[in-house]
């Protein structure tokens, strides 16, 4: 009887360990859930701000710029007659990088021509996406939020978190793979 006793308080233990771990796991995913909607409510917001502030600044300038859905800002300033960059080329550019207040980041005349290949990464996905919108030869200036660019932490080197970038870039050649 005493065995039984035991082997039902144990049973009984298990059990309420059981729903109270149920329970918690509930709870800790309706926690997670509203942390995730705040976190696209500051994604959101950080976005609208970017756009704001890029906005200005092509006011600001002068410049005469279009806008994709994705929030890249871009001017092509010599279309060219060529071909259209397509996925899996590759591309070799000349480029300047500069912050919005003029710091010069990176620059093909420092750091040589950038290759690579389109579609496969390892470029801001914002240059990518201008990229396919040119030819050989063209030239163009894309101003880039920080979801297109570097995002959140720079890039440890020359671009600061949260950079807005403005390219500019020449295609200088367009090899297929």
């Amino acid at each position: 009887m005493r065995v039984l006793n035991i082997i039902f308080l144990i049973s009984l233990l298990f059990i309420f360990c059981s729903c109270s771990d149920s329970q918690n796991r509930q709870q800790s995913q309706r926690s997670s859930q509203i942390s995730r909607d705040q976190y696209i409510e500051i994604n959101r917001q950080l976005i609208d701000f970017d756009q704001r502030i890029i906005s200005q600044y092509v006011d600001s300038t002068g410049l005469e710029m279009d806008r994709t859905e994705t929030g890249l800002w871009y001017k092509i300033d010599s279309p060219e007659d060529g071909v259209e960059i397509k996925t899996g080329q590759i591309v070799t550019l000349d480029y300047n990088v500069w912050l919005l207040d003029g710091t010069l980041c990176y620059s093909s005349d420092e750091d040589g021509h950038k290759v690579f290949m389109v579609g496969h990464g390892g470029v801001e996905s914002g240059l990518e996406e201008g990229i396919l919108m040119l030819k050989k030869g063209s030239k163009a200036t894309f101003i880039m939020p920080p979801h297109l660019a570097h995002g959140l932490i720079g890039d440890d080197d020359r671009i600061p978190y949260r950079a807005i970038l403005k390219y500019e870039v020449e295609v200088l050649d367009v090899k297929d793979k």
